[in-house]
């Protein structure tokens, strides 16, 4: 694995998951080789986002699990090997062990980029993932509320503490469009994602507007980014697809490598 990207927020139903999926997407839609890894262990989604059907289960192959492939990403997610309806009531060694059995014990091939769709907040799987993992980076996704800035915030912080450079912050739901006028309207505030990244001087990497367009086609497992490349919000993913590629290149001096033993 060349690079791998943390996709992260300090607080839940901020569109993570859907900036994480959207992103990969994107990747790999410019030619390279992507992975996509669900590692929220306790609510995972990226199945229902790429449009794999539910109760689709990996192959294996000399013990190891073979991705799912959908719009030319492999994913792995907690989802795949559990059934839909059956919580993950675990305490945190246990979640942060099943998320290293998902990285290391799939049969990823070679990628250019492993997006980690990480949970929300900053416990044990955030803290396993940065300090087992070489990241190239991180992404923060928040909205324009400013409970939700507090919280990306401590993701920032928290990053920084185990040393993983912030990428920059995607800021989603930064307007609403209306879709009978075009009406447009900061329902969740203005300015949020601007000013953090300008506290920590890292980049705004873009803006993504709360439409129906983009909720219908996530719900529907069809990636916007695919599903209509010409519109606006799938124009704003592939700019910070670029931006991320371009960090990491710069700033990553030597790739990351990771070997899978059969023992």
């Amino acid at each position: 694995m060349k690079h791998i990207v943390a996709v992260a927020s300090g607080k839940g139903g901020v569109g993570k998951s859907t900036v994480s999926v959207n992103l990969a997407v994107a990747l790999a839609a410019s030619g390279k080789r992507v992975g996509l890894l669900d590692a929220d262990i306790y609510g995972p989604s990226q199945g229902a986002l790429l449009g794999i059907p539910a109760g689709t289960r990996p192959d294996v192959n000399n013990e190891l699990l073979q991705p799912l492939m959908a719009h030319g990403v492999g994913c792995m997610s907690m989802g795949f090997v559990t059934s839909e309806r059956t919580p993950a009531i675990w305490r945190g060694p246990m979640a942060s062990g099943a998320l290293q059995q998902l990285l290391t014990q799939t049969n990823w091939g070679e990628l250019d980029f492993l997006i980690v769709d990480m949970p929300p907040g900053t416990g044990d799987i955030q803290l396993t993932l940065a300090q087992k993992v070489p990241l190239a980076g991180a992404v923060i996704v928040t909205t324009p509320q400013d409970i939700a800035l507090l919280d990306a915030r401590k993701g920032i912080e928290m990053f920084r503490k185990v040393a993983v450079p912030v990428i920059g912050i995607v800021e989603n739901m930064s307007i609403h469009v209306c879709s009978n006028c075009g009406h447009e309207e900061a329902i969740f505030g203005h300015g949020g994602g601007k000013a953090v990244a300008g506290d920590y001087e890292t980049e705004l990497l873009g803006q993504l507007p709360l439409t129906l367009q983009l909720r219908e086609q996530s719900d529907a497992g069809a990636p916007i980014v695919i599903a209509d490349p010409g519109a606006p919000t799938s124009v704003t993913i592939r700019e910070v697809a670029a931006k991320v590629q371009t960090f990491v290149e710069q700033n990553v001096t030597k790739a990351p490598v990771i070997n899978i033993f059969n023992d």
